[in-house]
This record gives C-alpha cells, sequence and structure tokens, in this order.
C-alpha cells in the first residue's frame, strides 16, 4: 500500500483531501507544520484541529517542526521585499521550499511518495512530452494554482491535490457526509504566519525603517504632504494619502532609497509591460521565443492577454494587449494557456 502525507491544517479542503485519500486505499499519514512559536499566529489552534481530525478519520499525526527553515526562507524575505518597497506574496514561496520542500523532505523521511494537500489545483502528466503539468481547480473562484506556479517538476512529480476536481461548495458537503470535525471552520484569508497579530505590527518589530516617515511627492518632486511609513503603502493605491488636489491622486511608485512615495494620476498607474524575474517553466523546459498567452498580475486579477519575450534563464519581458492597473513590483505573475499553468515569476519593474 503506497504512503501519502497530507500536509494538514485541521480546515476543510485539507480533511477532505485526508479523507478521499485514505478512501481510495493510501496508507495516509498527517504532518501539521510548526511554523511559529506557540502562542503566536500559528500555533496551537492549527494543530489541535488537524489532530481532531487525524483523530476522527484514525489516521496518524505528526508536527513536524520548520521554524527555522520557514523564518529564513519565508518570513525574512517578505521583510527584506517590504524594506525595498515592494509587495511580496509569501504563499508562492512558501509553497516550494516549505511545503514541498522542507515538509516534503520529512514526509520521505516517514516512507512516503507523495505529499498532498488541500489545494484547488490539478497535477496531470503530459503524455507526449512527459512533463507534469499544474491545471487550475475546478472551482474557479477558489483555484489557487497562482499560488503553486514556482513547483518544480521534481516537486510535481510527487505532489497530490485530491479536491482540484471538487468545487468548494461540494467540498463542504463531502465534509458533511463525513462529519468530519472542522468541516464548518471558516476560511482564513490571512497570511498564515500574521493570522492573529495585527499585520503592522508584526512587520513593525522586524523591519522598522520601513515605517519611518517620509515625503510624498508629485513626479516633478515637490513635496505634498507626509506618509507615515513606506510600508503602509502600494502600488495603485488612492486612498488615505491625506493629500488636496484638484484630482485624485494614486501612487504610482514607491522609492526606498529615498524613503518617498511617488504619486500622480490614475492614467500613471496604468501599464502596458512589464520585466519578471526567477521564472519557473512548468509547461516547457524554456521560453526560447516570443508566445502569446494570458497572464494574471494578481490573485485575483483577471487574467489579461500579453506577449511574453525572453531576455535571458531567467527574466522575461511581458507586453500586455490591454493597459493593466497597479502593476506592483514584488507580486507574483502566472502565465496560463486556457487550464494550465505555464509558469510564473516574479514581477521586478513595469513599463
Amino acid at each position: 500500500m503506497e504512503k501519502v502525507a497530507i500536509a494538514m491544517s485541521g480546515g476543510v479542503d485539507s480533511s477532505v483531501a485526508a479523507a478521499l485519500l485514505q478512501e481510495t486505499g493510501y496508507q495516509v499519514t498527517c504532518l501539521t507544520m510548526r511554523l511559529r512559536p506557540e502562542g503566536e499566529a500559528q500555533s496551537s489552534d492549527f494543530i489541535e484541529d488537524a489532530q481532531r481530525v487525524a483523530g476522527a478519520l484514525g489516521i496518524p499525526h505528526q508536527v513536524i517542526d520548520l521554524k527555522e527553515v520557514f523564518q529564513e526562507k519565508v518570513i525574512a524575505l517578505f521583510c527584506r521585499e517590504y524594506r525595498k518597497g515592494r509587495t511580496p506574496n509569501p504563499c508562492t514561496g512558501c509553497n516550494r521550499h516549505i511545503k514541498f520542500g522542507a515538509l516534503f523532505q520529512a514526509a520521505r523521511s516517514l516512507g512516503a511518495s507523495y505529499l498532498a494537500t488541500g489545494h484547488h489545483a490539478r497535477v496531470v502528466k503530459d503524455t507526449v512530452s512527459g512533463r507534469m503539468l499544474l491545471q487550475k481547480g475546478r472551482d474557479r473562484q477558489k483555484d489557487q494554482s497562482y499560488f503553486l506556479y514556482a513547483l518544480t517538476q521534481a516537486q510535481l512529480r510527487h505532489a497530490m491535490f485530491p479536491i482540484g476536481h471538487l468545487t468548494k461548495a461540494a467540498v463542504r458537503v463531502e465534509a458533511k457526509k463525513r462529519n468530519l470535525p472542522t468541516g464548518n471552520r471558516p476560511e482564513s484569508q490571512d497570511i498564515c504566519f500574521i493570522r492573529d497579530r495585527d499585520y503592522t505590527e508584526f512587520l513593525k518589530e522586524l523591519a522598522p525603517q520601513a515605517f519611518q516617515p517620509g515625503p510624498i511627492l508629485d513626479e516633478q518632486g515637490n513635496i505634498l504632504s507626509r506618509h507615515r511609513g513606506i510600508m503602509h503603502y502600494t502600488v495603485g493605491q488612492r486612498k488615505g494619502l491625506g493629500i488636496a488636489a484638484s484630482e485624485p491622486q494614486y501612487v504610482i511608485a514607491i522609492e526606498p532609497e529615498n524613503n518617498a512615495v511617488i504619486v500622480g494620476r490614475r492614467e500613471r498607474v496604468l501599464g502596458d509591460g512589464l520585466e519578471a524575474t526567477h521564472i519557473n517553466w512548468i509547461s516547457f523546459e524554456q521560453l526560447n521565443h516570443p508566445i502569446k498567452t494570458k497572464a494574471r498580475i494578481r490573485y485575483r486579477h483577471p487574467e489579461a492577454e500579453a506577449t511574453l519575450t525572453p531576455v535571458d534563464k531567467d527574466n522575461i519581458y511581458v507586453k500586455f494587449t490591454a493597459p493593466q492597473p497597479a502593476i506592483t513590483p514584488g507580486q507574483a505573475i502566472v502565465f496560463y494557456d486556457g487550464d494550465n499553468v505555464l509558469g510564473g515569476g516574479t514581477i521586478k519593474s513595469s513599463h
């Protein structure tokens, strides 16, 4: 009987995923990551919920301490990006380095051949190329393929997404049918490691320089107001600027070297091109020539038609058919061909 480890948070998605794997005939073990010290954001609540689900299913459960690697690979990077005036997305790095990196290594040491999660996504093998393909989950409103674009071929070969073919409503039905103890637990929309704490207070401790007051400037360098720290601002922001002007002003750039926030009119927020770096391709090995596809510049942003042109191995230029609002350095950009995730990267700059 093949052994599968399930990353168990105790939420409805991972709970149903564990149950489906068990019913399919796999030998399942539940692993819960300890990412923060007890008493902080992600600690005893998740672990207790996961233990309850594992107990209800009769599945072994272990807590895997990943605090150090999580601090190094996710939290430290998150803070560095904010200090640079960028808006990072920690979930993509967490999936690659923590869940399908450190946690999968722990699963392997326990004899598991696969790591499963409750992500709304699918993985299939291309019978022609032999490559593993990452696809959108059936529920388009809950699809999480965006957060998984950084997974390598080696990781995808050992990944399982048991609920990817289900809608969220169907997942809750499956949880109710099995009387799972956390089937009605509300979804968390927060970044896991600051779930129970104030977002700004968390960063204030680890990136205090991002909270130093400074000038809000127009494009000519005139001081219009003062900001409370660059951490409070992101490209495209309109509210909370405290500027009296004849027309609405938007954040069009953040200059950490000058501790300045630059504002301008709405049309200055629109961009028709960007450069992306740290590219990971899934559907093919490397991009060698321009291609037309669709791109998503934020998780909830609609896909937009674009042409991708390689710059070098790690960088590409993206040209949009229509200008896009608030292209934000630090955010993930993910490329799609229908249901398939071609790959993705990190937005380096907009043009």
